[in-house]
């Protein structure tokens, strides 16, 4: 099914949902419904958000990459040691963390095209080795004394009276060019296709290995680009970094629109399920609310987006 033909619930939920939780939290604190938190808000998500970006692909495809996260963390890792041990200069030290982050994309692809091998098992293995590559590589040290040209992402320049990231502007433009490039070339229409019906895709004459092989390598590269906008707004390259990204990024999938089953979904509603998830932490933390209320109230958010799922495939049919 084309992006184009989307049933209206899995359109327009999450746009509903993201103005109701504005509505409550409005009411809960004066300080919510502020330019410059809601400028923070972005900030705090843009690292989930451009993994995100890479996870949408992947479950539009009817797969899924719990490996995203620690991925993530290795790469931020790569590139940071290399420009702090090495001396490299930020550009290459850069381009070898995303090579590094692709190189797994290109790993998860091989393995799930090749050996055909189901996504979930490959990718719950690919995190657990990127995890201890990234804890051995680090030494479990934070990496400090980087250049100051790969945190700059992470500065923030003045719109009137509010703040805003450079590395916001950036998520917001890859999320912008990502959706024109599934909506409107055919290698983005093909992705489509395969996570609707794989066998059909192929009977067409469209090679399925192959987009399926891009698509992991691409999401490898999101992945890249989301290490750099975290290093530059910790400042360091943190070998812990990546425990909760997997699970923030599939819900924010979700919580979008994206069917887990493949095949519909819009990348824009990504965006608004991970500002959703941004939203809920940053009004239940103006509100005084545990950080353990904060997952609970997050995955309520989850059960409720794959039931919403479940039943417009059902009207769909």
């Amino acid at each position: 099914m084309t992006p184009s033909k989307l049933p209206p619930l899995a359109t327009l939920g999450p746009f509903i949902a993201l103005v109701l939780a504005c509505i409550f939290f409005s009411t809960q604190s004066d300080r919510f419904l502020t330019a410059q938190n809601f400028s923070l808000i972005l900030q705090q998500i843009m690292v989930v958000g451009v993994i995100a970006i890479g996870q949408t692909l992947i479950i539009l495809t009817a797969g899924i990459d719990l490996s995203c996260g620690m991925v993530m963390a290795l790469g931020g890792i790569v590139m940071t040691k290399f420009a702090a041990d090495y001396g490299l200069s930020a550009p290459v030290a850069i381009a070898c963390g995303m090579a590094v982050t692709m190189l797994f994309g290109l790993i998860n692809g091989l393995l799930v095209t090749r050996i055909k091998l189901p996504p979930f098992i490959v990718t719950l293995g690919t995190l657990n080795i990127a995890f201890a590559i990234t804890q051995l590589y680090s030494q479990s040290q934070t990496v400090t004394d980087i250049p100051a040209s790969m945190t700059f992402l992470g500065n923030t320049f003045m719109i009137g009276n509010t703040s805003m990231g450079y590395g916001v502007v950036l998520m917001l433009a890859l999320y912008l060019v990502t959706w024109l490039w599934l909506r409107d070339t055919a290698p983005g229409r093909h992705i489509y296709a395969v996570g609707n019906s794989p066998e059909a895709t192929r009977l067409t004459g469209i090679p399925t290995d192959r987009v399926l092989l891009g698509v992991y390598v691409l999401a490898g590269l999101f992945y890249g680009i989301a290490s750099l906008l975290s290093v530059a707004r910790t400042g360091a390259g943190d070998p812990n970094a990546g425990q909760t990204e997997n699970l923030d990024a599939i819900t924010a999938v979700v919580l979008g629109g994206t069917s887990l089953f493949g095949g519909r979904g819009m990348l824009l509603g990504t965006l608004v399920g991970a500002v959703i998830v941004g939203v809920f932490r940053n009004g239940l933390t103006l509100m005084g609310v545990s950080s353990v209320y904060q997952v609970l109230a997050t995955g309520i958010l989850v059960i409720l987006a794959v039931a919403t799922d479940q039943m417009s495939r059902k009207g769909v049919r």
